[in-house]
């Protein structure tokens, strides 16, 4: 996390004020806004989906989605002769039906329920600054964008294409710009525009053929495909950092409301979107993928000391201990209830991949 060089005495100021009723930020936004920002979608060539996002304070990303066909590894042993033989011709007279029907694709998504792998996602990250792909930040920031993408099986699942044949997706994120903040909400929104803008070319041959695709790019698919009414559709996932500050809790933090906090998390949030027949609209459910607790940077850079010497008078003084089960809960209620944060990050996102 970048260093903040602020002075004892600014510290405590910033910790006073944002900790009022209500409080103040040093941006004026409300608790729960987000800083401005510009993104774009399918902007890089040779690749099945891209996107760059930019703040207002210049921070800036780029994330480029590819895919690949491979072999899938079998990690189980075969099923009875007999009983395969006998699924096999159950599926493919399935097949048949569902191509007379016009319900190819979504039999596709019905077949390929809970087939995906996690190894099928891989997902790299580069920043200025660290010249090893083995950085611990580096490594962190990875793991947990692919924690997030792997964490309901949605993505996994639509990678798969037969019994013997699979898409490896590889994800490339790239931070354009010094890491002036904590990127990781950066790069995990700039991550879901990129999936959503991502296709993947239309399968024309069958589920127990070696795979052929339809070279028009127009004919291809979403990666991510609108709910219909054979089946629901689902959006990349997206993590949101949150920090407490006495009992008030903020929405994507800068810098300097990050040196005062008293606790921070990420929290990693999927949806799930129906196709409401009687209404003609589309109803999306969030949901909850995963939260992790993350050091402030008092604790970590030691910008104010909590232990040995003597505190100075009008020093803020980082908290110690860990974090609060109701700051946790109060946190997680302000993403997932209607009308919250997380609906209002979604309808922004797809507000931007539908423009």
């Amino acid at each position: 996390m970048p260093t903040t060089l602020i002075s004892p005495s600014e510290l405590s100021y910033l910790h006073t004020s944002l900790s009022l009723h209500p409080p103040i930020r040093p941006d004026s936004r409300l608790p729960t806004s987000f800083r401005p920002l510009v993104a774009e979608t399918d902007l890089l060539p040779a690749t099945n989906g891209s996107a760059r996002l930019c703040y207002a304070d210049g921070s800036e990303a780029v994330v480029g989605a590819k895919a690949e066909v491979e072999r899938t590894k079998k990690s189980r042993p075969l099923r009875d002769e007999g009983k395969a033989g006998r699924d096999n011709e159950e599926d493919v007279a399935m097949e048949e039906e569902k191509e007379e029907e016009g319900e190819t694709e979504a039999h596709r998504m019905r077949a390929a329920k809970g087939k995906g792998q996690d190894q099928w996602i891989e997902v790299t990250v580069d920043m200025p600054g660290f010249q090893r792909d083995d950085d611990g930040v580096v490594v962190f920031l990875a793991q947990l964008l692919h924690e997030g993408l792997v964490a309901d099986g949605a993505l996994r699942d639509r990678l798969w294409i037969s019994e013997g044949w699979h898409w490896r997706l590889y994800v490339d994120i790239l931070l354009l710009s010094p890491p002036l903040n904590y990127p990781l909400p950066l790069l995990s929104l700039t991550t879901n525009l990129a999936l959503m803008s991502t296709r993947l070319p239309a399968p024309i041959s069958r589920l127990d053929e070696d795979p052929m695709f339809n070279d028009d790019w127009a004919a291809s698919l979403p990666l991510y495909p609108s709910p219909s009414k054979f089946s629901t559709g689902s959006r990349p996932p997206f993590t949101l950092l949150v920090t407490s500050i006495g009992d008030n809790i903020f929405f994507d933090p800068t810098r300097e409301e990050l040196a005062v906090s008293d606790a921070i998390c990420a929290v990693t949030v999927g949806s799930t979107t129906s196709r409401m027949l009687d209404e003609d609209t589309n109803k999306s459910t969030l949901r909850l993928l995963s939260l992790r607790t993350i050091d402030p940077p008092a604790r970590l850079a030691g910008t104010v000391s909590s232990t040995g010497a003597e505190e100075e008078a009008g020093a803020w003084k980082p908290a110690r201990g860990g974090m609060k089960r109701n700051i946790v809960a109060q946190m997680v209620k302000m993403v997932l209830e209607p009308g919250g944060v997380g609906e209002e990050v979604m309808s922004g996102l797809e507000a931007f991949s539908s423009a």
